[in-house]
């Protein structure tokens, strides 16, 4: 794991920005219609096909002409010089794929700022190829299925205030224009997006909580116990089963078993703690008359 030098680099693609991603329609998930688009997409005469002017503002039933393939002018040139910040799930989803327990992920392709109470995690780039991103081969993404958010999402990123904005031109990204128009919300829907954005929700909720920013953190201790429960799950199972933790908890033992077996289900478990110890929300019960601590100065355990 590489440390990320507080102030370095902005995102290009993607966004770094903690707190929740606002929820955009796709079809494959029970995500609400977004806003009604500000116009039309305008026609690209060369083709034939609707093509949005990059920043142009579109909602989830306007058409998109969009294919990302082989054998295009870009060679894959959106997956270089860009900064993608990488949310717990986005890296889950990725060392899953990859085979990779979360110790060697984060050591092998993560920047990691702990500047802040919630880390900024960058997907790590090839410095040495024109900050290529480390899984794209000749071949393609060697990491399709299981790429990241922002991936999912390019050429389009949301709206300020709701919809999408398309980030990229024909000249940076030929694949616009390409394929056959579908609407908005069903393109997103076959890249995968709805699953991502559920994640998003859960984690936004730690991230966007108004009481985050009035917390002092003057405990480095505090920071890692943080970024353990959310990105190195490896260490927090580690810490749930072979210290008194799980002890001080009333759970079901279905979802211990759970917690052993299901990262997902430990991901989440994770969430819930810092909300229980970090805000005082009642997200998980004590099996003692033990008042839950809200301050974060202290010992990481006086948050358990």
């Amino acid at each position: 794991m590489r440390d990320l030098h507080p102030g370095g680099g902005g995102a290009k693609d993607g966004p770094i920005e903690d707190g929740p991603i606002e929820d955009g329609p796709i079809e494959d998930g029970p995500i609400e219609d977004g806003p009604a688009s500000e116009g039309s997409p305008k026609e690209d005469l060369s083709s034939g096909q609707p093509v949005p002017s990059p920043g142009e503002l579109i909602g989830p039933d306007d058409l998109l002409s969009f294919g990302c393939r082989g054998g295009l002018a870009c060679s894959s040139s959106c997956c270089r010089d860009v900064s993608i910040y990488l949310t717990p799930y986005d890296l889950l989803r990725l060392r899953q794929g990859l085979g990779l327990s979360s110790r060697v992920f984060l050591d092998r392709y993560a920047l990691v700022s702990h500047a802040k109470l919630v880390p900024l995690v960058l997907l790590g780039m090839n410095e040495e190829d024109e900050r290529r991103c480390p899984f794209v081969t000749p071949a393609g993404c060697s990491v399709y299925d299981d790429r990241p958010w922002a991936c999912r999402m390019f050429p389009l990123d949301l709206g300020e205030q709701g919809g999408y904005r398309v980030s990229a031109d024909r000249e940076r990204c030929p694949g616009l224009g390409q394929g056959e128009p579908t609407r908005v919300r069903a393109h997103l829907g076959s890249q995968g997006v709805a699953p991502y954005l559920a994640e998003e929700r859960l984690w936004g909720a730690v991230t966007g909580d108004p009481r985050l920013g009035s917390l002092e953190v003057d405990n480095p201790a505090i920071l890692q116990m943080v970024f353990m429960a959310t990105y190195n799950l490896d260490a927090f199972r580690e810490f749930l089963f072979e210290s008194s933790f799980l002890s001080r908890f009333s759970l079901p033992a279905g979802r211990v078993e759970r917690l052993q077996k299901d990262e997902l289900e430990l991901l989440h478990f994770g969430y819930e703690w810092l909300e229980f110890g970090l805000f005082g929300k009642k997200s998980l019960r004590l099996s003692h008359d033990q008042a839950p601590t809200t301050g974060a100065k202290g010992d990481p355990d006086e948050t358990a």
